[in-house]
């Protein structure tokens, strides 16, 4: 392998002459085992015009360094690093100059320490994963991703890989969502009406800071998703939480001079409550009456495997103030980050204009990817496959809650991934979790999805989509045993 020329460079103040600069250059990279035996460096008239000296001066220092060993010369083929130069196993880069930085000072703002549940990166060697969100890699179709993958790389579509489109999509993945993932939930949009975003998180923060500053006020539910409260907070709104009941968000308890409302109607994030007709429409009401905007994230329409999905807030819209937010990430597998905003042509020019300004656009060649596999009919079948191991698994979750004595808080009324349980009064479940961690076990604690600095502390979560249904009935016997062990 070849050393790029731009790896050297000289220090302006060093000392010594021009030679043992160099010398001293090429030496430390290899004692430091930055430069590997066997790597090719570049050439005398290379480096020597990258480093802007004569290339006798060059020539002089690898000759140097050839007599120490530390290089050794093939030929006419150049100098390589010496397979007897003293390189160390492991390359440890030198510690940096001292930081000085009053970083306290020269943050403006922060963005660290928000409610993000810890989810360990190896939750899958854990016995009884009940994670939220997480893919399960025996339901996913592999064989015909990685066809529509290879598919995305011919030269058919070399444009849709290498393109930049600046502010725009990938056409074919926009009329898929346009003419088959909408109308499922009765949402008609054109084309300019539909922009594709990494994940829904990334659509609600676009929809954030187009929509909302520090004059407007937002209404959240609470609980709710524990990352919306993080990214409202960035606009520096005024959040107003509203407690939900059994069927989701009340429209009466959303205060006057709210400007945003953003709610989960057909799922609530995390308590799966599903909002009843006749709330939809009182929530377009109240919109009405407070010239207010909803924002309504669609997440898990696909997995209702109890039931046909209630229709979306946004198909009995006739006004344009519903916003909605769809993603990908939960139907195929999160690692993706594709979602979507849906919503008037107003709004997603400006939403546009800001993600080009950020990321520009999701990269091609997984949005065409995607577009093939849903439009050959893919994710479909996935969708079929993944309800049924999701309703079984439901199942046997349900009936060993049951019988262990757990409380389940609530349940999807058309499907989904999770149950949201409570403990025992006393139990914080935050401890909870990390005793059962140690167990093998992985449950999510409640209290980073409530609003406030008393917030409830004996609820959680138990997800199945990432947990064998073999598994479901052992590891809710260990969560029922912590719980009666809970005070020893």
């Amino acid at each position: 392998m070849a050393i790029s020329v731009e790896t050297f460079f000289l220090v302006p103040d060093a000392q010594g002459t021009l030679q043992a600069q160099i010398q001293q250059m090429i030496a430390q990279g290899i004692l430091s085992g930055r430069l590997h035996r066997g790597e090719k460096l570049p050439s005398s008239r290379r480096l020597a015009t990258h480093l802007g000296v004569s290339r006798i001066t060059v020539t002089l220092a690898y000759t140097e360094l050839l007599a120490n060993d530390y290089l050794t010369s093939r030929g006419r083929s150049g100098y390589y690093v010496s397979d007897n130069a003293p390189v160390p196993p492991v390359y440890e880069p030198t510690a940096p100059a001292e930081d000085r930085v009053d970083w306290p000072r020269a943050i403006v703002k922060t963005f660290s320490g928000g409610d993000t549940l810890d989810k360990p990166r190896d939750w899958a060697r854990y016995r009884y994963p009940f994670i939220y969100g997480q893919a399960d890699p025996t339901l996913f179709d592999h064989a015909n991703w990685r066809l529509c993958g290879m598919r995305a790389l011919g030269a058919k579509d070399f444009s849709s890989l290498t393109a930049d489109y600046f502010d725009q999509d990938d056409p074919l993945l926009v009329e898929f969502i346009a003419r088959h993932t909408l109308p499922r939930r009765g949402i008609a949009a054109r084309p300019s009406e539909i922009l594709i975003t990494m994940g829904a998180q990334n659509a609600l923060w676009l929809t954030a800071q187009v929509l909302l500053n520090a004059r407007r006020q937002a209404a959240v539910e609470d609980p709710c998703y524990y990352a919306l409260r993080d990214l409202l907070t960035q606009t520096r709104c005024t959040m107003v939480p509203i407690s939900v009941d059994s069927n989701g968000l009340p429209p009466e308890a959303i205060p006057d001079r709210t400007d945003v409302i953003f709610c989960t109607p057909s799922h609530q994030s995390p308590t799966t409550a599903t909002m009843p007709m006749d709330r939809r429409k009182a929530l377009l009401d109240r919109a009405r009456e407070l010239n207010a905007l909803i924002v309504e994230d669609d997440y898990e329409f696909e997995l209702s495997f109890l039931g046909s999905p209630s229709p979306s807030l946004k198909s009995l819209d006739r006004e344009g103030r519903v916003i909605y937010v769809g993603s990908f990430s939960k139907s195929l597998f999160p690692g993706l980050r594709l979602g979507y905003l849906v919503g008037s042509a107003a709004f997603i020019r400006e939403a546009r204009a800001l993600r080009a300004q950020v990321l520009r656009h999701p990269p091609g060649h997984m949005q065409r990817s995607a577009a093939y596999f849903l439009s050959l009919g893919h994710y479909d079948a996935q969708i079929r496959r993944m309800s049924k191991a999701l309703h079984d698994r439901r199942r046997t979750l349900e009936e060993s809650v049951a019988r262990h004595g757990l409380t389940v808080a609530g349940r999807g009324a058309y499907g989904g991934s999770s149950l949201w349980m409570r403990a025992p009064a006393g139990v914080d479940t935050t401890a909870l979790a990390e005793r059962l961690r140690t167990q093998s076990v992985l449950i999510e604690p409640g209290a980073p999805f409530f609003a406030g600095p008393d917030r409830p502390r004996d609820f959680y979560r138990l997800g199945y989509s990432s947990i064998q249904r073999k598994s479901i009935d052992a590891g809710v016997a260990q969560i029922a045993a912590a719980l009666s062990g809970y005070w020893t």
